[in-house]
This record gives C-alpha cells, structure tokens and sequence, in this order.
C-alpha cells in the first residue's frame, strides 16, 4: 500500500504532535528528588561503646569480689575477644632464622708459569721421540738407519743430523739421540727386534674314512 505525500505528510504531523504530548506529560508528572538530613554533622566524631575484656585479677584479690565482677558483666562467663581469636599471652613473636654465612670458595691453584726453555726442551723431547732406530748396516760396521717421519738417514756415532740433533751414543739395540740446543736427550730403542714373524700352520686334510664290509 502506497501513500501520498499529503498523507504522509499528514503521519509525520501526528507523530511530532504525539511526542510533544508526551514530553509534557513527563515534565508535568516528574516527581521532584528525595533528601535526607545528615546523621551527623561535618566535623562531628562518633563514639562507639566497645565492650573490653575482663581484667585480670590481681595477686592476693578476694574470690568472691572477682565473682560478684563476673557476675555484673553484660556476657558473664566469656573470657574471649571475638574479634581477636588468637591469645596474646601465648603468642609468642617468631624469631628470623639465623643467617645462611656462605664461605667463599678458595681460590684455584696458581699454575706455575713455564720459562722459554722449559717450553723448548718439551718440543725437541717430543720431535727427538719421533725418531725410529732401523738397525745396523752390517754386524762389524758402525754404519746404523735411523727413520723420521718416512725420511730415512744413514749416519755413524758422532753424527750431527738436521742440524742440531747428535748421534751421542749407539749401542746394540738402542741409539741415544742429543739436542745440542737444549741438551735434551732421548733413548730410541731398536725397532722390530730379532722375534721372526710367526708361521701359518696350513690345516691338515681329513683322515680317509674306511667302509665296512
């Protein structure tokens, strides 16, 4: 359903009407707020009354005075704060734990430092140590073999080799090398040895079996 513009304009001015009438109903029947007067003025300090416990009696009080004061209590019989639970005479104040005294730790062993020449006598034991002791060229001749690192040196007793190594003494089946730098001398035992390289035993065939007649 479709409606003209003087009737919708019509609608529109009823409904604005209808919304005056009812913002001035509001306006008219609106009641007007609540006050109270204040309990106590600004400034004022209330006081409570607050019921203290019952005193202790002292050393050497008469019986029968300390009954008749319990009797006049407002609560007679009660020993006990309600809004304190805990007894403070018996509450005992806990003391802080006795401090934990860590020792600091010693300090490491100083290691002793190495002098140069300790450091150089190390290295020429280590390359002299490298040497391997072949054997002699013949049995009556001093000629001997000696072996480093797969070079290989024909030399006698006395011999200087790569400088500053000497043949200082040789003897069946050991050779005693020197450094002449650092006066490092190192025994180089005879390599191999006269021990023959053991024989493989070839296995024996089984004996022929006999038959039975």
């Amino acid at each position: 359903m479709t409606f003209t513009r003087k009737q919708q304009k019509t609608v529109l001015i009823a409904l604005i009407a209808a919304l005056v009438v009812l913002n001035a109903y509001n306006f008219m029947t609106k009641e007007p707020p609540k006050t109270a007067s204040l309990t106590y003025t600004r400034g004022a300090v209330a006081h409570t009354a607050v019921r203290e416990g019952l005193a202790a009696a002292a050393s050497g009080a008469d019986p029968l005075n300390v009954f008749i004061a319990r009797r006049e209590e407002r609560f007679p019989g009660v020993n006990r704060d309600i809004f304190r639970m805990e007894n403070p005479a018996a509450t005992k104040p806990k003391s802080a734990p006795p401090p934990i005294i860590v020792s600091p730790l010693p300090p490491p062993p100083a290691v002793p430092e190495r002098t140069p020449e300790e450091i150089a006598a190390d290295l020429a034991r280590a390359d002299l140590s490298k040497f391997r002791f072949l054997g002699y060229l013949t049995d009556k001749d001093n000629t001997l073999f000696l072996s480093k690192e797969g070079e290989l040196f024909i030399v006698k007793a006395g011999d200087v080799l790569l400088k500053n190594y000497k043949i200082k003494e040789a003897g069946k089946d050991y050779v005693i090398l020197l450094d002449t730098t650092t006066r490092v001398e190192v025994r180089v035992e005879l390599s191999g040895g006269d021990q023959a390289p053991p024989q493989l035993q070839q296995p024996q065939p089984p004996p022929p079996m006999r038959r039975s007649l």
